[in-house]
């Protein structure tokens, strides 16, 4: 069990290692990660990254850091985190709750009613992608900022 536990910790120092050697400004390699963030809350399986990248590229943050905040969606989190975007969306978008009822839906009603579906999907993703990526990319910057300030006085 302790042989794990140093496994883990020095992959973690290796992550924070290779972290802090990335390229750009504080705000470059948080900006790529708070892209990389709102990108992986989109269910677009498989160009969640080059959507990331993209963006990055677009908003001169760090590609790299981009691609790995788009980790935010994967296997584990599908589930939850597109559920939730469609619950966030079908809130803002005034949702009549009697219309989709997935306990009782064919495919298809499915199918007739997928933009429904797709447009409280999409206006979800895009309102916790942009608050998950402002979060993310302030979460990096601070201590990034910090730290940066002190290795320059040494």
């Amino acid at each position: 069990m302790r042989k794990i536990f140093l496994n883990l910790i020095k992959r973690i120092r290796k992550f924070i290692s290779w972290l802090w050697n990335q390229e750009g400004s504080s705000a470059q390699r948080a900006l790529g990660f708070g892209v990389g963030i709102f990108s992986g809350c989109f269910p677009f399986f498989g160009f969640q990254t080059l959507m990331g990248v993209f963006l990055a590229k677009v908003f001169k943050g760090n590609s790299l850091l981009a691609a790995v905040g788009t980790w935010i969606s994967n296997p584990f989190t599908y589930i939850p985190l597109y559920y939730f975007n469609y619950r966030v969306g079908s809130l803002l978008l005034d949702a009549d709750l009697d219309i989709v009822d997935f306990d009782y839906t064919t495919t298809t009603q499915l199918w007739s009613q997928g933009w429904y579906l797709s447009s409280r999907l999409l206006t979800g993703s895009i309102c916790v992608g942009l608050v998950t990526g402002i979060v993310g990319g302030f979460c990096l910057y601070f201590p990034l900022k910090k730290f940066s300030n002190i290795v320059k006085n040494y």
